[in-house]
């Protein structure tokens, strides 16, 4: 249980009250033998288990193993009465209880197990034996059900009798095809077990069967329902609803610290409402993962600090819709102060305290006579030896702790425990010598020296519990002590030799330091001491610095002569946390001496305290903060980091005043966005650098107000006959200023003076459909658009110039002429030149159907397109159509064109070259067109030096070809091809290097 809900709280039990003398959980009859029995402490305890109902042949084990000396016996009970063990269905295997073949009625119930020895009895936590079962559905089906498409629908699951809880499943039609979410359209409830369905589609319509499972400790069972049968009816309107919650988790949900909580929370929309969780007094923790956006929030190891008013948030384009609850943390008992194992002296008292957190606040029991969290036993007796028990509970649980209480009765001894033998002490010093005999009851007891009873005086002193103290030591005080115990069953004495030894000094002390951080530090200690003893020296400081860090080097040296030693502190680059007070001990067995010295580092300031953030306005914040440490060095000025969702991180923020002093301890925040989150940090300065940034001050609001500038992107186009679209880029949200956001169109046609404003709602809209039978195709309009908010509006745009939809085209483009260019391309002009549309090319073979024609399109008012990818030496078919966004219009005449022939498909052949110093000439053999290929007009030579990207081309009539040589003796990539009316043929590729000449 984490420490939020242990202390201070009104969950913490304890009382103090006294009590008469109470008898412990003891076995009868034989003595605890001390120190060499023990009372039964548990190893294993029975948990809870569900069996199933009507299975006849199984069984049920509840473990109990306890450690003890001798070996502890076992008893159980049930419902507070003996288990009969030893009859046919019970059995005790070592302290564990095995039920053969449970029956309902006769075996649930509640069972402890008590262990039990010479020395005492313990019980173990209950543990509930409970029958699980499922019934099956009833025999009767659910009235079918109809839905119109778009809206929502729930089909009930009406669970049968069961125990323990249930979980839900639903399939559609035939097992086993489950339901599944399908992007949040579907929900099953888990607390209901009903089928939710957002937004219903055609579909949709089958029978559903509710599944539903419970799970035992060794079984499993389910069972389902008889057909829901759901029909969606067609909706053609596609009608869009705002977000409807319809599951709804309680107003107050009660949750139990480190186990999970779940909220359940689903809606109907169309569009299919998107869900997102928050926490209302905080921030949503982080634990919940991804379900903060889905139906079921998930909260794992709940702890005081998720308490409080969650909300979840149903979204679409339609609007929104919320719902809120609390979730109350409760926890179970847990022990903040237990009793433990005690040996007491016969006739003395015994005070043990039980104390225990939990909410609701645990009760506290003994398992005596006894009220309260506080037991008092006085005037003890050997018989109160043994066992004892406190119990604390509440709703959630029960939890024990177990003592042992053991009652001495002894003459004195000192054989455990002597006077030390050989005690050293300084000159000038003092020195404790104890007397701790085991005896009981308590002894008196008594010093002397010789034949000399020590008595209390100036130097000497003799506590009540036989401690006895010499001051202001010297040399005449060396000798032999005796202590002397004496109680009703006994004496005894022990005696240990005082030897007196030199005084240990500083003789060099550590001096105050002051240096900036980074720098370093050496600290001196140097001592004296006795000849006869070791010397040891420690470090320490009252800032709780870790010596053994890399930071501190410990630099040692020895000098035997007069017995003096060295132990210097280096401290390299030191760090603020570092400064404070610097303690050298030097110490022996029998004395220490010690020294300080101050070391001040000084460096940038710490970070500012109390950041509280106050009079939040439109674009404006306050914030006012205290004074951090300045590390002994002034403060400069301030600096204010902000940060906002927008923002990818912490950035310095406008103030004023735009300079921040030293000595201010408030400023201003300007330029903020309204209706924005934000949160600051302070960082102060000095002339050693910056500090750490201030805590994070709490996330604040500015406040709202219109909008300052108007949305972007102002166009529109296009669309249905009789329609003006505008669109327009949806403001981002550092623009909208405030709640209650949405956009103010208008638009008039060109040249006149009335214009006509809409309102659209939706923040994220992006255009707008204006529909009028009397619009004119491709009329233009003055468009301009503006925002607003529950504030007021922000200015217009900048006017647009936008078209109403086009027509389609109805003239036929003419004098249409379709020319061959090659074997594989043709070129296809329009004569006229007035028409106002994209032209759409047709093209088929001969021998085909213009219906499986091929189709290239102009992308701009061209009058001229090439068609690229035919077959050589065929004859085609080309029709031309006029098109815009409203369709496309009649086909012209067709027009008939055919391909080239093909250009040779062998390359140049026996290809040779030769160098002439810086050039090289390269020749071929001419290409022979066959009958059915292009004549051959001339040769194209393509060529690039090494190093080169792009190919460079000659255009020769002849067989040969003269290039440059590259200067660095590089290589030459050449191309040869012939060409004709047919195109390019085929590409002889050669490499020409001079080094392979």
């Amino acid at each position: 249980m984490s420490s939020p809900h242990l202390s201070p709280s009104p969950l913490v039990l304890s009382s103090s009250l006294s009590y008469r003398t109470v008898l412990p959980l003891t076995a009868c009859g034989d003595v605890c033998i001390t120190g060499h029995d023990s009372g039964p402490v548990f190893e294993e305890q029975p948990s809870s288990v569900v069996y199933p109902e009507g299975l006849s042949k199984g069984t049920v084990t509840l473990n109990c193993q306890a450690r003890a000396s001798p070996a502890a016996t076992y008893r159980w009970h049930v419902n507070g009465t003996n288990v009969p063990v030893g009859d046919l269905r019970y059995t005790l295997v070592a302290g564990n209880l095995v039920i053969s073949g449970p029956q309902y009625g006769s075996d649930g119930g509640s069972y402890q197990c008590l262990a039990m020895n010479r020395c005492g009895t313990v019980l173990s936590r209950v543990a509930n034996l409970k029958f699980g079962y499922l019934h099956d559905f009833s025999g009767e089906g659910q009235s079918p059900q109809t839905v119109y498409e778009g809206a929502g629908a729930f089909l009930a699951c009406q669970a049968p009798a069961h125990y323990p809880a249930l979980s839900y499943r639903w399939f559609v039609n035939d097992f086993p095809s489950f339901v599944k979410p399908d992007g949040g359209r579907w929900f099953v409830s888990q607390v209901t077990g009903n089928l939710y369905l957002a937004k219903a589609e055609p579909n949709d319509t089958a029978s559903y069967f509710c599944f539903t499972t419970i799970d035992m400790d060794i079984s499993t069972k389910s069972t389902f329902s008889k057909a829901n049968q759901l029909t969606v009816q067609p909706d053609g309107t596609g009608v869009k609803s705002a977000p409807a919650i319809k599951v709804r988790f309680p107003a107050e949900t009660y949750a139990l610290a480190g186990h999970t909580t779940q909220l359940e929370c689903f809606a109907y929309g169309n569009p299919i409402p998107k869900l997102r969780w928050r926490k209302v007094d905080g921030l949503l923790p982080s634990k919940a993962g991804a379900s903060a956006e889905g139906p079921i929030l998930t909260l794992p190891e709940m702890t005081f600090h998720d308490e409080g008013v969650y909300e979840c948030e149903a979204y679409n384009s339609e609007g929104r819709d919320k719902h809120q609850g609390r979730i109350n943390v409760q926890a179970q008992p847990e022990w903040l102060q237990v009793m433990s194992d005690s040996e007491v002296e016969i006739s003395s008292e015994l005070h043990w305290t039980c104390v225990a957190a939990g909410k609701p606040r645990p009760s506290i029991r003994w398992l005596l006579e006894v009220n309260g969290g506080r037991l008092k036993v006085i005037n003890l007796a050997l018989e109160d030896s043994g066992m004892y028990q406190c119990v604390a509970e509440n709703k959630h649980d029960t939890i024990y702790s177990n003592a042992e209480l053991r009652v001495q009765v002894q003459a004195p001894d000192f054989r455990s425990n002597p006077v030390r033998r050989l005690v050293p002490a300084a000159r000038g010093g003092q020195v404790m010598l104890e007397c701790r005999p085991r005896a009981a009851p308590k002894p008196t007891l008594f010093w002397s020296r010789g034949t000399e009873l020590l008595t209390n005086s100036s130097r000497v002193t003799v506590t009540p519990d036989g401690i006895l103290w010499i001051h202001n030591i010297s040399r005449a005080d060396e000798g032999k002590y005796t202590c002397f115990a004496e109680n009703y069953l006994g004496k005894a004495n022990s005696t240990g030799h005082l030897s007196v030894r030199d005084a240990t000094k500083i003789t060099l002390a550590p001096s105050n330091a002051d240096i900036n951080q980074e720098e370093n530090v050496t600290l001196q200690c140097h001592a004296s001491h006795d000849p006869t003893m070791d010397l040891t020296f420690t470090w320490s400081s009252y800032n709780g610095i870790d010596f053994q860090s890399r930071v501190l080097d410990i630099i040692e040296f020895h000098l035997n002569s007069n017995y003096l030693q060295y132990w210097d502190l280096l401290i390299v680059s030191g760090q603020l946390s570092q400064a404070g007070t610097y303690s050298c001990t030097a110490q022996t067995v029998v004395d220490s001496a010690s020294a300080s010295a101050k070391l001040v580092v000084r460096g940038p300031p710490g970070p500012p305290g109390g950041l509280v953030v106050k009079n939040v306005a439109e674009t404006s914040a306050e914030l006012r903060w205290s004074r951090g440490y300045d590390n002994h060095s002034p403060i400069g000025k301030y600096v204010i980091m902000g940060c906002s969702p927008l923002s990818s991180g912490w950035r310095t923020m406008r103030t004023e005043p735009s300079n921040i002093e030293g000595n201010a301890e408030s400023a201003r925040v300007v330029g903020l966005l309204p209706w924005m989150d934000y949160e600051f940090q302070v960082i102060a300065s000095n002339i050693l650098g910056s500090g750490e940034p201030s805590m994070s001050s709490h996330t604040v609001r500015t406040q709202q107000a219109a909008p300052t500038v108007a949305p972007s992107g102002l166009g529109g186009g296009g669309g249905d006959r009789n329609e003006l679209i505008i669109t327009w880029t949806p403001m981002a949200r550092e623009y909208q200023n405030g709640d209650g956001f949405g956009y103010i169109l208008a638009f008039r046609k060109r040249n006149t003076p009335t214009w006509v404003v809409e309102r659209v709602s939706n923040v994220e809209s992006s255009r707008y459909v204006y529909s009028n039978q009397s619009l004119s195709p491709y009329c233009p309009f003055e468009v301009k658009i503006k925002a607003y908010n529950r504030k007021g509006e922000g200015p217009f745009s900048q006017i647009a110039l936008v078209h109403s939809a086009e027509e389609e085209p109805t003239v036929a483009p003419s004098r249409i002429n379709a020319t061959a260019l090659t074997a594989f391309e043709i070129c296809t002009v329009c004569g006229i030149s007035t028409l106002k549309c994209c032209l759409q090319i047709r093209y088929w073979r001969q021998h085909e159907r213009e219906a499986a024609a091929d189709r290239v399109r102009t992308a701009g008012l061209e009058t001229t397109a090439r068609v690229a990818g035919l077959r050589p030496s065929t004859r085609y078919h080309v029709t031309v159509l006029a098109y815009n966004s409203a369709g496309t219009g009649p086909a012209s005449p067709k027009s008939t064109v055919t391909t080239r022939r093909p250009p040779p498909n062998r390359p140049p052949g026996n290809v040779f070259w030769k160098t002439d110093g810086s050039w090289v000439t390269v020749r071929w053999d001419h290409v022979k067109a066959l009958g059915n290929e292009s004549a051959v007009l001339g040769y194209k030579v393509l060529y690039k030096h090494e190093g080169q990207s792009a190919l460079k081309v000659l255009d020769k009539g002849k067989t040969s070809v003269t290039l440059p040589l590259p200067k660095d003796n590089g290589y030459v990539v050449l191309e040869i091809r012939s060409w004709g009316e047919g195109g390019d043929g085929a590409a002889h590729e050669t490499i020409v290097s001079p080094s392979m000449a």
